[in-house]
């Protein structure tokens, strides 16, 4: 260990004992939980999306008072592997991945006729309360929101490299620190009243809004899991443009401010772009030199499905109570 302590976000409070045990570790406090202790644990669960998400964000920016030694500790790395495989094969058993990828991209291409998802609700029927509690969840992933895609760029080549790269390029402001999607977000989130700063609101993210988070974050950080990162890019970036189209209505509706509508305005017509160049070649380019990576792409889409599934029925049945 360097000694040198790192300046990120403070570390949050612990929700169990997997957690506990890693926090514990990370303050020099306590010891790591049993490896064994992950596999009875809840893989959707508070506890477990905690612990996971802590291990993960040692690789962004860290925590403050934390040592960055600790993003290659062995033991915790031990941890680590052990709450990925409790929270992979929990996915693997509940989503379907029997569907060809040509039907899994039509369906996420067909808009409902009567939506009942969040943006929708929040467009019909969205206040101010209820926009600035989507934003808090939303914000452990909108304020890094580029950096787990940017792993797999190694992992490419040919077009679907730089399909991804030009995906990528316009995520991170095309040059343009005020353009740059988290900064945008950030402003937004000044509109709603809210803190901006990254990792603020990690004590307040419910496990389904962790465990979409970490779901990129094992995506991206495995390289035997390229393909389903890509499949989750596919379905980030397809069923962006008409959800942020719903969610510029709903900001401009309920008058949250111009930065809080320029982000989604701002997606809707990047997306629609960006969904093209995913397709036909991030998805299309990949699967043209790695044929038998075609499982993983539909598996990377359900999974991404699945999870904000779970997350818009926890935060509607939050605004319904």
């Amino acid at each position: 260990m360097s000694g040198v302590q790192d300046g990120g976000p403070p570390l949050p409070r612990g929700r169990g004992d997997l957690s506990a045990g890693v926090l514990a570790h990370l303050r020099g406090t306590g010891t790591l939980p049993a490896v064994r202790s992950a596999a009875g644990a809840d893989p959707y669960g508070d506890d477990l999306q905690l612990a996971l998400y802590i291990c993960y964000e040692l690789h962004y920016r860290g925590f403050a008072g934390v040592d960055p030694a600790s993003e290659w500790d062995p033991a915790l790395l031990e941890v680590r592997g052990a709450l990925e495989r409790r929270f992979e094969s929990a996915l693997r058993a509940d989503v379907p991945g029997t569907a060809g990828l040509a039907e899994v991209l039509e369906d996420l291409l067909v808009e409902p006729v009567r939506g009942t998802g969040l943006s929708h609700v929040l467009q019909e029927r969205g206040d101010l309360g209820a926009l600035r509690s989507y934003a808090v969840q939303r914000s452990l992933y909108h304020l890094k929101e580029a950096d787990p895609h940017a792993w797999v760029l190694p992992r490419l080549s040919g077009r679907a490299k730089a399909g991804m790269a030009a995906v990528e390029y316009d995520e991170f402001g095309a040059g343009r620190p005020e353009q740059v999607h988290a900064r945008l977000f950030a402003d937004l989130m000044a509109d709603l009243g809210l803190e901006t700063a990254y990792g603020h609101y990690l004590d307040d993210g419910h496990p389904e809004m962790l465990a979409l988070v970490n779901l990129m974050s094992l995506f991206g950080l495995h390289r035997r899991l390229r393909g389903a990162l890509v499949g989750h890019f596919a379905a980030v970036e397809i069923t962006s443009s008409p959800a942020s189209r719903r969610l510029a209505e709903a900001m401009k509706r309920a008058g949250a401010g111009p930065a809080a509508a320029f982000f989604y305005t701002e997606h809707v017509e990047a997306d629609a772009v960006h969904e093209q160049v995913v397709r036909h070649e991030v998805v299309r380019g990949l699967l043209d030199d790695e044929p038998h990576l075609e499982p993983d792409v539909v598996f990377g889409i359900q999974a991404t499905g699945f999870l904000e599934d779970r997350l818009g029925d926890r935060m509607l049945a939050d605004w319904r109570d």
